[in-house]
């Protein structure tokens, strides 16, 4: 008995079907379900496609994505700052310190 549509694919390790969106998880929502569905596809495979682990999957990607997220919001906040530390803050002759005003 043979059945159909089913077929065998061998795929090299450390390689991943699913190839990388070209907008990564923005800083500024949590991950979307398609995302997180990605990322549990890709443990899924991470762990030689064995089936049984669909929550944790779906749980681990859900995890690692929030504090992608998280990071980049902490991150983007920290650059933000100092940008506009470096755009206020002028340094005037021998070390004396200016703050600009209105600009």
């Amino acid at each position: 008995m043979t059945l159909k549509g089913k077929r065998n694919v061998t795929l090299e390790r450390d390689t991943s079907p699913i190839q990388p969106l070209a907008e990564d998880t923005s800083a500024n929502h949590a991950p979307s379900l398609e995302e997180i569905r990605r990322r549990a596809y890709e443990i899924y495979l991470e762990r030689n496609g064995l089936p049984g682990d669909e929550l944790d999957d779906w749980l681990r990607a859900e995890r690692e994505l929030q504090k992608v997220a998280l990071f980049k919001r902490g991150w983007n906040r920290l650059e933000e700052e100092r940008r506009l530390d470096s755009k206020t803050e002028l340094t005037y002759g021998a070390g004396k310190r200016w703050k600009r005003e209105n600009q």
